[in-house]
């Protein structure tokens, strides 16, 4: 047998030589049909929910964010202070605004871990950073919920509920 015969018979096959000459050590040890590695040279932006609507989303909660925020804590203090909510107001309308205040707020939050168990982060921090502050501050009005109705409970052996009862503007 010849040389070059040998060469092709052998574990270095055929594609390791071209015109006589064999490929370098990094090369010989993937195969010669196998295309070259490639590299990333950028990403594309994944879409998500916020992200497909032009940002819609983003914008309806950092508005009710920010007015849910002075609403629940108003709540919470009155909660604290007197012992039951806030009073219903005309119609209603108050306890109305409160009531919504404490679904946003929770809604907030649970878009925020969604996100995080789903991405590995948060929310993104939305114009001028306002949807960050707002999921900050949902997840700090989360904890004063948790910590004023906790002492609430201890204190009066009741959380009032969402309507007025005996116990509270009945």
């Amino acid at each position: 047998m010849n040389a070059s015969r040998m060469l092709l018979l052998s574990p270095l096959s055929s594609c390791n030589v071209v015109r006589g000459k064999l490929f370098p050590e990094s090369l010989r040890r993937r195969s010669c049909c196998s295309p070259p590695p490639l590299k990333i040279v950028s990403m594309a932006k994944e879409g998500g929910d916020a992200s497909s609507n032009g940002g819609i989303v983003e914008k309806v909660a950092i508005g009710g964010g920010l007015i849910s925020t002075p609403v629940i804590a108003w709540s919470l203090y009155t909660l604290k202070t007197t012992g039951c909510g806030l009073p219903p107001g005309p119609g209603g309308s108050i306890g109305a605004v409160e009531g919504v205040s404490y679904l946003v707020v929770v809604g907030i939050v649970g878009w925020s871990l969604y996100t995080k168990a789903k991405t590995g982060s948060g929310l993104p921090n939305g114009p001028f950073g306002l949807l960050g502050a707002v999921e900050g501050l949902s997840y700090l009005l989360l904890l004063g919920i948790v910590v004023v109705f906790g002492l609430q409970f201890l204190d009066k052996g009741f959380i009032p509920g969402p309507l007025p009862a005996d116990q509270c503007f009945g």
